[in-house]
């Protein structure tokens, strides 16, 4: 049993279609349907709509539609692209715009005594019939668009194919548009998952008081360090720091002032080394720091943090003396010892160096 014939949106009457072509539509409609489920980016739904479109009602051009506030913006059109594609014209002045407005389609059989038409935009093309149809009858957020070159009734099986067409196409938008939001939500939440890990692990490689990398962020580096020095045949510097005096100062005056005191030997350690040399705090009052690539030698880098310290004393008056003992050794290319044996190398230096100040302090 047919479909009874239906009133165009001109006012005429469109010509009914065999059963078999009305099945054939609504065959590809669906087609189309779930191809748009699919779509995942506003470029997809372009393309899909386009060719399904022209399909649909065999027309010779489709056009896709946005509204951008009071503007029509022809996002896609594969009939007079060169014209009007990317363009936006003032909703009341297209007929795109009329089929938003109004909320239904508009069918134009000739578009040179339509009065709904701007004629004169339409010379330039081949167009002399058309449908539009806004997507989204209810609040229209655009419209599609077919043109043919032949004058051409369309029929109201096809308008309402295309209508069906263009509802099912305010889906797909607002699903490419909460896949969008999605995407960017978890993004962000990677980002942030990213950040908070990047906090976590530079957490587990820092000392919590003084700022520095603590026992294991400086294997991590150091060794590190020491395999690029090796493999590119720099010479490295590493220094083994004991602070003077913190059992006393924490005695005394109580374990905050001893903070106090191992905050300002990590600040001298910051001031005397460079962005590239490794300085941590490996626990309680020892201190280390590797030179990647030392051009003076231990013998200097030892004078140099000594004097460093001098400098740090007379910078203003505390309730403790800011000092360490030092040990220092230099590591050739060729050395190829792990870092704990060379750490406990330096670590003997270190306590000769204390050895040799109390026995100065003595005499």
């Amino acid at each position: 049993m047919g479909t009874p014939p239906a009133t165009s949106p001109s006012g005429g009457v469109a010509a009914d279609t065999p059963d078999i072509e009305y099945v054939s539509g609504m065959a590809r409609l669906l087609q189309a349907v779930q191809e748009l489920s699919l779509a995942r980016s506003l470029p997809e739904v372009q393309e899909i709509v386009r060719r399904s479109a022209r399909e649909l009602t065999g027309c010779d051009g489709a056009t896709f539609v946005l509204r951008t506030d009071d503007e029509c913006l022809y996002l896609d059109e594969d009939a007079i692209a060169p014209l009007w594609k990317g363009s936006r014209f003032p909703i009341e002045a297209c007929i795109s715009g009329w089929a938003m407005l109004n909320r239904r389609p508009a069918v134009v059989p000739d578009i040179y005594v339509d009065d709904r038409i701007p004629r004169e935009a339409y010379r330039p093309t081949f167009v002399k019939s058309l449908v539009m149809v806004p997507i989204r009858t209810l609040d229209p957020v655009g419209a599609i668009g077919n043109y043919w070159a032949q004058q051409r009734q369309p029929t109201a099986r096809e308008v309402s194919l295309l209508q069906a067409l263009a509802d099912a196409t305010s889906i797909a938008m607002e699903n490419v548009r909460l896949y969008a939001e999605l995407e960017e939500r978890v993004h962000e939440r990677t980002a942030a998952l990213e950040r908070a890990n990047e906090e976590i692990r530079q957490l587990s490689l820092t000392d919590d008081l003084t700022g520095l990398h603590n026992r294991r962020g400086f294997h991590v580096l150091a060794n590190a360090a020491l395999l690029t020095a090796r493999t590119h045949g720099h010479h490295c510097v590493l220094a083994f720091l004991d602070v003077d005096g913190l059992k006393k100062v924490n005695d005394g005056s109580g374990h905050d002032t001893g903070d106090h005191l191992l905050t300002d030997v990590a600040e001298v350690l910051r001031k005397t080394t460079q962005a590239s040399d490794i300085v941590a705090r490996l626990g309680g009052d020892e201190f280390c720091v590797l030179v990647p690539e030392s051009p003076d030698g231990a013998v200097a880098l030892k004078a140099r943090l000594r004097d460093a310290f001098r400098r740090f004393k007379g910078e203003g008056a505390r309730p403790y003396q800011v000092a360490a003992s030092i040990g220092a050794v230099d590591i050739p290319p060729t050395d190829i010892r792990p870092l704990d044996a060379l750490i406990a190398c330096a670590d003997e230096l270190m306590y000769a160096d204390k050895k040799a100040k109390a026995a100065t302090e003595i005499a």
